[in-house]
Parts: C-alpha cells; sequence; structure tokens
C-alpha cells in the first residue's frame, strides 16, 4: 500500500488507471476558487440527489483500487476512476454504533450518548439508542424537499422509539441490530431482525441483495423527485456467509458461528464481491435513467476490518484506535461536477459528510446547533481541504487518539506510563513512538485531547442506565 500522508496538500488526478498524467500541487488561489466556488452553491445542478453507501468492517485493503492483490471489486474501482478516492478518510469511531451516530448527526458520537457499540444481548446496552431529538442529516433534508429512504443496517437502537422512520427516513428496510445471519435474518440472539418501517416483516432473500433490490425500486420510484438515499450494508460482517451458503441462526437461540476450514475467506470475497456488484447496479441505473450527472454518491466503511480482513500496511484492526481501526476507503462520485481519476490525500472524516449533504440540498442547520463536521466541497471541486493541520478526535472505552495533520498521539486511560506519538508521513504502520524526541509535542496534544474529551462530554445525550 503507498496511500500515506507524504503529500497531504496534494491532490493527484490521472488521465488513466496506469499512469500518472498530472501531479499538482495546489497552489492558494485554487483553494480560495474552489472552497468560493463550492459554499456559493453554483453547481450545474440545483438539488441534486444524494446517496451514502456504507460498507460494514470493509478495510483499507480489501478494494482493489486500494490494493487488494487477493480479489477484485471492479465496480468500486470503476466509481473510483471516474471521481475522487480518499486515502487519509476516518471513521469518527472504531466499530458500529458509533460511526454511524457520527455519520447521521455530523457530531462526535459522544454528544449523543452513543460512545461505544449497542448491543443484542438482553442484559446488555441493547435499550440504548440514537434519541429523535438528535438533528440528523435525512431529516434536515426532508424538510428541504427531499424524498429520503434507509435500507440496511441501523445499529442505533432496538426499541422503536429509536427507529429510523423517527430520524427523517420516510422508508425503512432493514435492520436495527449489529449484524443479522444474511439468509434467515435473526440477530444474534435469535430475533427477528428485519423491518419495514416501524414493523417487523420479513421477506425472503440474501440481505445483500435485498438491500441493492430495495435501493433500485427507490431510486426508480423517486427518478422525478430530488431524493437522499442511505444504503447500509451488512457486508463483509460476520457471520460469513455468501450467497449460496446456508442459514446459520434460528428462533429464540444463540447458534455460534461455525464455519468450515476455507469458509471464511471464500464467503468474505463473495460478500464483498455481491456488494460490489450491486453498487455497480445502482451507478448503472442512475445512468440509464439518467440521474447520473444530477446525483452525487458517497462510499465509506464504517470502520476498519477485523482480522478476517485487509487494512493494507495500517496496524491494529476493528475495535482499535490503531490506523487499522478507522482509516476507511471512501470514494465520492460525481460525473461532470467530480473530476475523474483523483486521488485526495487531506485528512478528513465521516462526520464530513453531513455538512457536505446540507450544502449540497440547500438544508439548513437549526440556528445555535453545531457542526463537528466539514464540509468536503474544496476537495470535491479538485481543490484542497482548507485546514492542512486540521484536528480530529477518537476516544474509545479507556483509549483515546488524536490527529493534528501527520503527527498522531495514542493513550490508554487504564495503562500507565507515557503516550505514544508517531509521525505517519513517515511512519503509516505506527511502529517506532517518537514521544521521547518530542515530548513538548505529545504533552500540548495530550493537554488538547483530555480538553476535547471534556468538552464532547458537557450536555451529552444521557442512556438510561436500566433496561
Amino acid at each position: 500500500m503507498n496511500d500515506n500522508v507524504n503529500h497531504a496538500s496534494m491532490l493527484v488526478c490521472l488521465e488513466s488507471k496506469s499512469a500518472i498524467a498530472m501531479v499538482l500541487r495546489v497552489p492558494f488561489l485554487m483553494w480560495l476558487f474552489a472552497t468560493c466556488f463550492f459554499s456559493g452553491g453554483v453547481w450545474a445542478v440545483d438539488k441534486p440527489n444524494v446517496i451514502v453507501i456504507m460498507a460494514d468492517d470493509l478495510g483499507y485493503g480489501d478494494l482493489s483500487c486500494f490494493g487488494n492483490k487477493v480479489f477484485d471489486t471492479p465496480n468500486l474501482d470503476k466509481m473510483a476512476a471516474e471521481g475522487l478516492r480518499f486515502t487519509d478518510f476516518h471513521s469518527s469511531g472504531p466499530v458500529c454504533s458509533p460511526t454511524r451516530a457520527g455519520l447521521l448527526t455530523g457530531r462526535y458520537q459522544q454528544r449523543s450518548g452513543i460512545p461505544g457499540v449497542i448491543y443484542a444481548a438482553f442484559d446488555s446496552n441493547r435499550h440504548h439508542g440514537l434519541y429523535p431529538a438528535e438533528i440528523t442529516f435525512p431529516e434536515l433534508i426532508k424538510g428541504a424537499g427531499y424524498q429520503t429512504g434507509m435500507f440496511g443496517k441501523w445499529h442505533l437502537g432496538y426499541k422503536k422509539k429509536f427507529n429510523p422512520t423517527l430520524h427523517g427516513f420516510q422508508t425503512f428496510r432493514g435492520y436495527v441490530s449489529g449484524n443479522i445471519d444474511y439468509h434467515s435474518h435473526y440477530d444474534r440472539m435469535g430475533v427477528l431482525d428485519w423491518w419495514n418501517g416501524g414493523q417487523v416483516e420479513d421477506e425472503k432473500g440474501y440481505t445483500t441483495s435485498l438491500i441493492t433490490e430495495h435501493a433500485l425500486a427507490f431510486v426508480k420510484k423517486n427518478k422525478s423527485n430530488p431524493f437522499c438515499l442511505y444504503l447500509a450494508y451488512e457486508a463483509p460482517h460476520d457471520p460469513y456467509q455468501g450467497p449460496n451458503d446456508p442459514a446459520i441462526r434460528v428462533q429464540g437461540k444463540v447458534v455460534p458461528n461455525k464455519y468450515a476450514e476455507g469458509q471464511i475467506p471464500r464467503a468474505y470475497r463473495e460478500m464483498v464481491q455481491t456488494m460490489d456488484t450491486g453498487i455497480g447496479k445502482i451507478l448503472e441505473l442512475l445512468k440509464t435513467e439518467e440521474l447520473d450527472r444530477k446525483t452525487f454518491v458517497f462510499f465509506l466503511s464504517d470502520n476498519g476490518a477485523n482480522k478476517n480482513g485487509r487494512n493494507g500496511d495500517l496496524r491494529g484492526f476493528k475495535g482499535s484506535l490503531w490506523e487499522g481501526g478507522h482509516r476507511v476507503p471512501a470514494i465520492a462520485w460525481w460525473p461532470t461536477e467530480i473530476p475523474p481519476n483523483c486521488v485526495c490525500d487531506d485528512l478528513t472524516m465521516s462526520l464530513d459528510i453531513m455538512p457536505t449533504l446540507l450544502e449540497l440540498t440547500g438544508a439548513v442547520v437549526p440556528d445555535g446547533h453545531r457542526l463537528d463536521g466539514v464540509s468536503l466541497g474544496p476537495a470535491l471541486l479538485g481543490g484542497v481541504m482548507p485546514d492542512r493541520k486540521r484536528k480530529l478526535f477518537w476516544a474509545y472505552g479507556s483509549k483515546r487518539s488524536m490527529r493534528h495533520g501527520p503527527w498522531k498521539l495514542l493513550s490508554d486511560q487504564r495503562v500507565g506510563g507515557d503516550p505514544q506519538l508517531f509521525l505517519l508521513s513517515e511512519d503509516i504502520s505506527e511502529q517506532r513512538s517518537l514521544y521521547n524526541t518530542h515530548r513538548l509535542r505529545a504533552k500540548r496534544m495530550l493537554s488538547e485531547l483530555k480538553a476535547w474529551h471534556a468538552e464532547v462530554l458537557i450536555g451529552a445525550t444521557s442512556q438510561p442506565s436500566d433496561p
């Protein structure tokens, strides 16, 4: 994997997949033009359609356009070739629920009371969720005159009071837990988990294919109206089941996942490629219906891969604050608006998607409501992000992390000793801590990290302590 932050101020546009035709350090005036152009809303399309596609546990190196040599993902590769690929894009959390809360609200998930996973077990925090009082992008975009739909994984509350239809989605087909059997649609506890709006209503089919089919139907139905579509695929989260594998889970029982030798890598490939095929169908439908020139599509993963996936040269996996836990593949696509064959190396995050969508759709954030993300507009238009020394933060369990440009600090509240400091532009695999030679920088970053964590907890939404 050659993607790193060595060129944090550089945006590369390729004439072809095989050769670099231009490597340009974008000067300040080009950035200024891009910023003003985007913030002024000067686009060829008024009220474009917007689609957000999220994979589940897909690693930084799981797509062939991000270096996977084991199997191909031709449709996502084509999406990247026709659009913009982000190399330093991060999820706001290293696991499912937190990242999804951050994506929908444009704010660090700690503010909405979802710093960790919402588990399926009855004796866990299953009763927690994203309260309807939280302001989400589908709610605001719906208010701007859009049709809104969500298909796939919610994972922001099992109770009906947290249902996606209470957060601005007019249509919802999918599941509310962290994962379900791809065929029987039962969650880890043996509870049927396939919904139509606010009611459980099962339908036969492989979840990845069902999500794609509902998305295609939604686009066809709303092709004459501006729409906002959120696709949250289950792939390639466990259980590891390809389209032709048998069901594992049954009603009313907790059934452990058991796999035959060689099943996981084979199923993993099929799961990713089935999702890739579905995304290809969606992009092709947009072209067939002549919607591609007025539809913005953004693809990302909710966190890094676990040990069954690929995170390239990154250290760590899902659930960690090493780069492998939260640096994820991301692609933006919008023919005629986003230049093709481009790569953005600037530090960006899933929290940035909401402000980007709001600017595109003309939706308005309520007065006094603060978003933590920033618009990706300058990058989409072929420029760079305005703050090249941007500061981003993570917290999961006892662990804390901070980025300031190419510098990264890691701290664990449970473990004594010094934090770790890495210069990612020279050490993308986080192997050599520079704390001893850059103590002042590390202490300054640690102070900022502590201040950030204290600030996001001020006024944070309270979750009930008892089921």
